[in-house]
């Protein structure tokens, strides 16, 4: 597997590493930020290795105790294997940062079976088998953070998103389950359900309101693995709204056009 690494002089500050996937979306960007100002050790998994190496770099200049890149494509399992055995690093307790999707309008999934079948493959089942493979390291290292980037799409089914609506909940599922399993190894799992975030993935919808930032999205995200929350809102008004959501009796929700 092809690396890149930069490293600044200097031990690291702690031995803190963070494996971050789908490290090429502005959200990702942003918490290997907040990573790096912590003097972490960052790995940035992906398929665009040198925009990835452009990243690692930057991170160097942003306190990064050391910075690499792994290249990783999520929907190929040869890929995910090779990653999985490069992610551990001697000496630092590994912590995964989960972004990785794809959020075709719903539509054209409607129209072409292969992009649905692509958006599960990039948004629930890759990331599942990539966190599959990992969790032996964190049961073996005795602690250890996840955070899974969810969405609130995958709290209730909708006309217009119930595809990609539906990924998010199965990965809510598998996130819950995760917890459970990596409680006893003192391993937290942190489930981030984002509303509306300024990214390329939600450029040109219509609708949108009260957007946050990728920056303010990253803090909040960084502030809960550390904390140990199981799960949390982004921003924190979307608790409210979807609880209002979910609670749309099904004999109106379907009569709905949103």
């Amino acid at each position: 597997m092809t690396a890149a690494a930069t490293s600044p002089a200097g031990s690291p500050a702690v031995n803190e590493h963070w494996l971050i996937f789908g490290a090429s979306s502005a959200m990702a960007r942003a918490f290997a930020r907040e990573a790096a100002a912590r003097g972490a050790v960052v790995t940035l998994a992906g398929r665009d290795q040198d925009d990835l190496a452009e990243t690692a770099a930057d991170l160097g200049l942003r306190g990064a105790s050391s910075s690499r890149v792994l290249a990783c494509d999520a929907a190929d399992p040869a890929s995910r294997a090779e990653c999985i055995a490069s992610a551990p690093l001697a000496d630092t307790t590994l912590n995964v940062f989960m972004a990785i999707a794809q959020m075709p309008e719903q539509d054209a999934m409607n129209a072409d079976p292969a992009l649905l079948a692509r958006m599960i493959e990039a948004t629930y089942a890759g990331p599942v088998a990539l966190l599959q493979g990992l969790a032996p390291e964190f049961e073996r290292q005795k602690g250890g953070r996840v955070v899974i980037v969810g969405s609130v799409s995958g709290d209730r089914g909708r006309r217009k998103n119930y595809l990609y609506g539906s990924a998010k909940a199965g990965l809510a599922t598998y996130a819950a389950g995760l917890r459970a399993r990596l409680f006893a190894s003192g391993a937290s799992v942190t489930l981030v359900k984002p509303g509306f975030v300024d990214t390329a993935m939600t450029w040109g919808m219509p609708g949108l309101f009260l957007v946050s930032s990728p920056e303010a999205c990253a803090r909040a995200m960084m502030r809960a693995a550390l904390k140990g929350r199981a799960e949390i809102y982004h921003p924190f008004f979307w608790r409210f709204i979807m609880l209002v959501i979910k609670h749309i009796p099904a004999a109106l929700m379907k009569r709905l056009k949103f």
